[in-house]
């Protein structure tokens, strides 16, 4: 079994200094009973959505469909619906090895038909398309076994983050062949192989999910029912927790302000979980202006932010300073020998002096149009500070904070913006989720969250190509390392703030944080203290 243990906030782990209660610890699971739960977010547009669809569709669908693999707690990966997996000599095919004995919910045997069909029609497709760029097929050469190919040599930790992806299920081939993914009935009450099984979702209120008692893990789930409630404003999260009526929420499910109250011994937080979906709070130049053209320009608008300002008042010390594209949890590459674009107003100044656009007394040096993104409420706030911040150094800021669809369309379509605040969440691998906000093959209009910078360096663009293919993990990252060094001093795209997402969870929960990305994980072993 998993082990309990989990880092709990405490008296100094944050700005504030709050001190956090801690979970009760007992020896043996207990079996039975129900679990209510919600996630910082409203009802998903569908409980499974084959491209993604962001946090609320992934919290509902990880319950019910699993993954080939998954990545532990520390750092390493191991299998979920795969045994093994091998690569070939020239890490141009691996060799998948399923595990024995797996049934759909609808009691139809898991086989290598159904992994090849989940590879080739929807990762393929829809939930994995960047990250096989280079694959070139797959196989079966027997039930039990599935052979995937790639036209170039693929990394080992690139493939197991691959079968680790949150939302690379297996899907059920006889439910899903012939029909349009995106459109199947089934997204809305999905066939798979989880712990859990979808017993109704009413619409406005919660999904209901009851044991599965033919999951292949012998034993598990521990309880008999798992109910995810959707309760769309903080303030009622709150109120559903500090009553019992929800026993835990993910993602930030009340205001950063509330912690302190509710962890008064019956509730405990805990920022343990998100290590495979750090959230930034970033800031993007549009290198299509010819004010931004110039490195040092750009450069000059970080320098003029105060970051630990943001992360103390806008997210009350549950975030820290950003350096670059590499978040620091991500102790597998990350590197913080880079350029530093940490507070430094008189430097900024004076590199807009060198640039050429040097004050005339009080008159601004020039204006831009700053776009907050409309996805977190946060964002605007932060561009409000952004907005002072560069009024200090002589420039002057039209502020605008669209909703979410037109602030979609300002960013990503028209580019209508000269700087913009918006949010990221990355994993460890940095192929392709991260680097496509860097890279030219990021750059596509309309499509949200790449590079909306526009900003294209054939040598960054080569870099990153040797790292999607480089085999040799000391080499790699070498290489990774560099692309953070060249990207940092190019300064077009950054984070200004790390945040620290947090769960709040009665003290009885056991085992809510045994995954490194908690929105994805299946909850098999979720279980209540007496």
């Amino acid at each position: 079994m998993t082990s309990v243990s989990r880092r709990v906030f405490g008296a100094g782990a944050l700005a504030t200094g709050l001190t956090i209660g801690r979970p009760l610890l007992a020896e043996e699971p207990r079996r039975g009973g129900t679990l209510v739960a919600t996630w910082g977010g409203g009802e998903p547009q569908a409980c499974y959505v084959p491209s993604g669809g962001g946090p609320g569709p992934t919290f509902s669908s990880s319950k019910l469909l699993e993954r080939l693999a998954r990545r532990q707690r520390d750092g390493a990966f191991a299998g979920e619906l795969a045994e093994s997996w091998k690569p070939a000599d020239d890490f141009r095919s691996y060799t998948v090895k399923l595990r024995e004995g797996v049934k759909f919910h609808d009691g139809k045997p898991m086989t290598a038909d159904d992994v090849a069909y989940s590879v080739d029609e929807v990762w393929k497709k829809y939930a994995a398309t960047a990250s096989m760029a280079d694959y070139s097929g797959v196989e079966t050469p027997d039930a039990g076994t599935v052979v995937i190919s790639y036209s170039r040599p693929m990394p080992e930790f690139t493939f197991a983050s691959l079968l680790s992806g949150s939302v690379n299920y297996v899907l059920p081939r006889h439910v899903y062949a012939g029909s349009d993914a995106l459109a199947n009935p089934a997204n809305d009450a999905p066939i798979g192989t989880g712990p859990w099984k979808l017993k109704q979702w009413v619409r406005g209120s919660h999904i209901e999910l009851v044991r599965n008692d033919d999951y292949w893990r012998p034993g598990f789930p521990y309880m008999d029912r798992l109910v995810l409630r959707f309760v769309r404003d903080p303030a009622g999260r709150a109120a559903a927790l500090e009553a019992g009526e929800i026993q835990v929420g993910v993602f930030n499910p009340v205001s950063p302000t509330e912690i302190k109250r509710l962890t008064n011994g019956k509730l405990v937080a805990t920022t343990e979980g998100y290590e495979e979906a750090v959230w930034a709070t970033t800031m993007e130049c549009n290198c299509r202006k010819p004010l931004f053209a110039k490195r040092e320009v750009r450069q000059a608008m970080f320098l003029a932010i105060d970051r630990g300002q943001i992360a103390r008042t806008v997210y009350y010390g549950y975030a820290r300073p950003g350096t670059g594209p590499i978040f620091s949890p991500n102790t597998a590459f990350y590197t913080p020998d880079i350029y530093s674009t940490a507070f430094d107003p008189k430097k900024a100044a004076a590199l807009l002096d060198a640039a050429g656009y040097k004050r005339n007394g009080k008159a601004s040096r020039f204006t831009v149009n700053l776009v907050a993104g409309g996805w977190f409420p946060e964002n605007a706030k932060v561009g409000a500070l952004v907005k002072q911040a560069l009024e200090d150094i002589g420039v002057a800021v039209n502020l605008a904070a669209p909703d979410r669809a037109a602030a979609i369309k300002r960013l990503y379509t028209d580019y209508d913006f000269d700087l913009a605040i918006s949010n990221q969440a990355n994993p460890s691998e940095p192929v392709p989720t991260t680097t496509q906000y860097y890279t030219s093959d990021g750059i596509k209009k309309g499509v949200p969250f790449r590079n909306a910078s526009g900003f294209s360096s054939p040598e960054t663009d080569a870099l990153v190509d040797r790292i999607r293919v480089e085999t040799d993990p000391a080499t790699r990252k070498a290489m990774v390392v560099d692309f953070q060094k060249t990207v940092a001093e190019e300064a077009f795209d950054l984070p200004l703030v790390e945040l620290d997402t947090f769960t709040v969870a009665a003290a009885k929960v056991q085992n809510h944080t045994t995954d490194p990305n908690i929105l994805a994980t299946s909850w098999h072993d979720i279980w209540l203290a007496a």
